[in-house]
């Protein structure tokens, strides 16, 4: 269940523009920006960049506000420039940098009546989650199962991203999964990751 129109034709573009937005905004020549049709139907992204094999920062939107080439442009940026878990990026990381698009499909409710029903229906390497409780709420893209690959793992952690104890349950925590279309650079020969 991936985004219903994504094409592997989509990749190039999309990368380019999230390489572009950090580009100019560290005041370096960015190419031009593509047109489509696509780029203009509204679309909730993710954008992570890596620099020689590390996270550097990961923004995105979980619901369609905006369009595809402006959502990504403006992930890009924020995760290059306002995560709060690194600080900006500098010039000279801009070369290292490695960035990955991600094309999230719509949220689906998941009904559940205990966390040990929740914990079976997950698909580890597929489901993105996004967990609510009381105003307080966290996400991981499908990715993350890569780093925690058991579901009370994945659970517990992104509990403790909405600002939750790990090993809190109650009834009223909802969630929502999702699926991502993933585009990523290439790493340089010789580079990690």
């Amino acid at each position: 269940m991936t985004h219903p129109h994504a094409s592997i034709d989509w990749g190039p573009p999309l990368l380019r523009i999230a390489r572009g937005a950090i580009a100019e905004k560290l005041g370096m020549a960015a190419s031009p920006v593509p047109t489509a049709g696509w780029l203009e139907e509204p679309a909730a992204t993710f954008v992570t960049l890596h620099r020689l094999g590390q996270l550097r920062g990961c923004m995105g939107t979980l619901e369609p506000r905006r369009p595809l080439g402006e959502d990504v442009a403006e992930n890009a940026r924020q995760a290059a420039f306002h995560d709060p878990r690194f600080p900006p990026l500098a010039r000279s990381e801009f070369t290292d940098l490695r960035v990955e698009v991600s094309l999230l499909s719509d949220l689906e409710p998941l009904p559940f009546n205990s966390q040990a029903h929740l914990l079976t229906l997950l698909r580890p390497e597929e489901d993105g989650l996004v967990l609510e409780w009381q105003g307080l709420r966290g996400a991981f893209l499908p990715q993350v199962w890569d780093q925690l690959p058991e579901p009370a793992d994945f659970l517990a952690h992104l509990k403790r991203k909405a600002g939750l104890p790990m090993a809190f349950w109650d009834d009223g925590i909802r969630i929502a999964r999702f699926t991502v279309t993933r585009f990523h650079e290439e790493a340089e020969v010789g580079s990690p990751g």
